[in-house]
């Protein structure tokens, strides 16, 4: 078989899109060393909180020189704090200078950088902690007393306390912090031994560690939802997050160096967002602006008509919000060239009304946290497909395999999405039974989801195994639904799911959001469904609801509304 016909999807690149790409064998954090050298003075980071009349930015922001001062400063602390090559270090802030500080420093340092969601609770930390054995964290004051209610079952040594005013520059530091403070989003958290303030710890010491860092060490444990049992931390390398950092710069080669201007609303503690808006834009020596808090979706825009962002990665729940926003005329989006959404299937309606209002370029891609994560998308200028994630990236092969025999499939046909490339974790943290079920002996990891791949080398997800609905024996593709759903001119989110059915085993249900001042019933939504699908894919039950659970990075969480439907069953049955 000829490359061509194996790969086909290499004909639908973009000009100037690579086939494959030459990962340097350097650490991470060589980034902003870069860029350091090359634009000292350029701002590296910058976080907004506020915009005032005449557009004056109450924020923070470090210049590529800072930063890696910074970064250096942190490593020599963490080293007099005892840290050694290899030891795990838990960052739990929102998108904020320490996170970007932090999150280097403790590479630099040679240690793990553990992502650690500032929602969790107090519970949530103590797994998370005690399964990564991680000894010192950084967190906000206000998160504190979660660590303190598990602190006596948890490995933590040294805790440091970084907060959001810490960066505000001039007459705005004060100001801020006391807003922070009355809403109790600023606590005070005496110093003691183990406890550190953020400025103590900067001051420790100017040493630069030395302590040599491998393409193969683990620079990130990444945990991921949890999908299957608790969550699991997979093992993301230097390697793996330098080679998908390039491949998605790769993906967008116009872009010159010290020039991107990087929308950063995603939490940087989620790989997607880490990896799309901070790493990329570290890595072409852009700026990115930091948004501790995207909503409501005001700040976005904002910061996007003032700071004149120039590629906004983000998820569908973003460019919903914006495209409906009754005052989106107000805002100059018109700076933005590039999207990449992810996380959660595109809905073209969304896509075309979002491209309309900024000029600029949205497609769907793919990835998953095991993949560092960006395996595919669809390319940026040349051939789109609606529903489709679009190519694998450079130096990235997919492949549909049976479900049962593992069996490459022919060109058309259904079954699990495998991937190989460089952006592939290491494995997944002390869990060696998993890591073998998740990448097989030729080093394919099978992502669960199932797909199909067409004669022009484009993906299509299918969906997740355990979100198909099976009604009378029929196989239902939610996200078939959820499209037809949102052609319906009243429907502003919408999520389909399959619920017990006594009859049927499962039957489809349809979860709408509708638009500020809509009203409908579920029959004119039902007969809606019923022009576009076949009888057995229409939604039998619909429910309207003023939001729909969504996870941090705006994900909907499909499961958690199956999970409401079976409890609501077992109480019903419990009072019959």
């Amino acid at each position: 078989m000829t490359e061509a016909m194996d790969r086909p999807w290499f004909r639908f690149y973009d000009e100037g899109v690579p086939r494959t790409i030459e990962v340097p064998p350097v650490p991470l954090y060589h980034f902003v060393e870069s860029a350091a050298h090359d634009f000292p003075n350029k701002t590296a980071v910058k976080m907004v909180l506020r915009y005032l009349p005449l557009g004056i930015c109450i924020h923070g922001s470090l210049t590529y020189a800072a930063l890696w001062d910074q970064i250096n400063r942190f490593a020599a602390a963490l080293q007099k704090l005892g840290v050694k090559k290899g030891d795990r270090v838990a960052v739990m802030l929102p998108n904020m200078p320490q996170y970007v500080v932090a999150f280097f420093g403790t590479l630099r340092a040679g240690a793990i950088t553990v992502n650690t969601n500032p929602t969790y609770t107090a519970r949530e930390l103590e797994h998370q902690l005690k399964d990564s054995g991680a000894e010192t964290i950084v967190m906000l004051s206000s998160l504190y007393e979660r660590l303190e209610a598990v602190r006596d079952n948890v490995p933590v040594r040294n805790v440091i306390i970084a907060d959001v005013h810490e960066y505000v520059g001039g007459i705005f530091k004060n100001m801020v912090a006391r807003t922070l403070r009355k809403e109790g989003l600023l606590v005070d958290v005496p110093e003691r031994e183990g406890v550190y303030h953020w400025d103590t710890v900067m001051s420790m010491g100017t040493i630069v560690p030395d302590v040599p860092v491998e393409p193969d060490d683990i620079a990130l444990f990444q945990y991921t939802g949890g999908t299957t049992g608790v969550p699991k931390a997979a093992m993301l390398t230097h390697r793996n997050l330098v080679a998908n950092t390039i491949q998605v710069a790769s993906w967008l080669p116009s872009a010159p160096r010290g020039e991107p201007i990087v929308m950063g609303a995603l939490p940087f503690f989620h790989v997607y967002g880490m990896t799309v808006a901070l790493l990329y834009g570290l890595y072409k020596a852009g700026t990115v602006i930091m948004l501790p808090n995207p909503r409501p979706i005001d700040n976005v825009m904002k910061a996007i008509h003032y700071e004149r962002c120039t590629l906004f990665p983000g998820v569908p729940t973003m460019y919903i919000a914006i495209i409906n926003h009754p005052e989106v005329h107000k805002y100059d989006l018109r700076s933005v060239e590039a999207c990449i959404s992810g996380a959660a299937p595109l809905p073209v309606e969304v896509q075309q009304k979002f491209e309309a209002i900024t000029g600029g370029r949205l497609v769907e891609g793919y990835g998953l946290t095991e993949a560092s994560p960006v395996t595919h998308s669809n390319p940026i200028y040349g051939k789109r497909k609606a529903g489709s994630i679009g190519l694998p990236f450079p130096s990235t092969d997919a492949r549909i395999v049976d479900l049962d025999t593992g069996e490459p499939l022919p060109v058309g046909e259904v079954g699990e999405l495998c991937i190989k490339g460089p952006q592939v974790m290491k494995g997944y943290w002390n869990r060696p039974e998993e890591t073998a079920i998740a990448i097989d002996k030729e080093g394919w990891l099978h992502t669960g989801d199932i797909a199909k791949m067409d004669e022009e080398g484009y993906f299509y997800i299918v969906d997740r195994k355990k979100d198909i609905i099976i009604a009378s024996g029929y196989n239902i593709i939610p996200r078939e639904v959820e499209e037809v759903l949102y052609k319906h001119p009243k429907v502003l989110e919408a999520v389909v799911a399959g619920v017990p059915d006594p009859y049927r085993g499962e039957t489809v249900k349809a979860y709408i959001v509708l638009k500020e001042g809509e009203q409908a019933t579920a029959d004119e939504i039902i007969a809606f469904c019923r022009e576009h699908l076949a009888p057995y894919k229409v939604p039998r039950l619909v429910e309207f609801r003023s939001e729909l659970p969504k996870s941090q990075v705006g994900k909907f969480l499909r499961r958690v509304l199956v999970e409401e439907e079976k409890r609501r069953l077992e109480e019903q049955q419990s009072n019959t």
